[in-house]
């Protein structure tokens, strides 16, 4: 009845051929174009590339985190489930804790939920894909010597979205981070960008 490509070795072969037509990578660092193009494959927008800010030595840092069997912690379950286990190159745990945390008038959940990540969060690799209060409460504890190993940080929404990002570009120092400018973002894109970092170039 209807005519489309069954093989899954095409369709992810075409998928990414398609991406690399459609895409200019011109202005992205030769070392992240990998990253950029799983992002882009994972949203299907070709424009988002020039809204997207890579910190130099930033996919260089994930790798190395990950290779060490760095933790990856996640804002919500999404997240951690597109995290594909099986790239994790030793086993890494991916963690959200946002169910471990009740609601409070004081803070949202998903900011209370990373300050469970305080005792393992130096060294750790973290995706944020839909709490800007999450982004914000990182760059908090930040701010009072955390050092996690690499950010990815895609909260979306109208607000605080946009503006917990530029913070990040702002005030992430040292620290390695990817993220995109604006009100785009969400846990599909997130979780791609870890996936990039364990997998490498498509």
């Amino acid at each position: 009845m209807f005519h489309y490509v069954r093989d899954p070795n095409e369709i992810y072969k075409r998928s990414f051929d398609a991406v690399r037509a459609e895409t200019d990578l011109s202005g992205v660092p030769a070392d992240a174009q990998g990253l950029a193009v799983r992002l882009v494959h994972a949203c299907g927008m070709p424009d988002i590339v020039p809204d997207m800010a890579i910190s130099p030595g930033a996919v260089a840092a994930g790798e190395q985190a990950l290779a060490g069997g760095a933790p990856v912690f996640a804002d919500v379950e999404m997240v951690r489930a597109g995290i594909i286990a099986e790239a994790m190159p030793n086993r890494n745990e991916v963690i959200c804790t946002l169910g471990d945390v009740a609601p409070s008038a004081r803070l949202t959940r998903s900011a209370a939920a990373v300050d469970l990540w305080q005792p393992r969060l130096d060294g750790a690799v973290v995706a944020i894909g839909n709490a800007p209060t999450a982004l914000y409460r990182l760059l908090e504890l930040m701010a009072k010597g955390a050092r996690p190993a690499f950010i990815a940080a895609f909260p979306v929404g109208f607000i605080g979205a946009a503006e917990s990002k530029e913070a990040l570009i702002a005030h992430a120092g040292a620290v390695p981070y990817v993220t995109l400018r604006g009100r785009r973002g969400g846990s599909g894109l997130a979780a791609a960008a870890i996936n990039a970092v364990a997998m490498g170039m498509p």
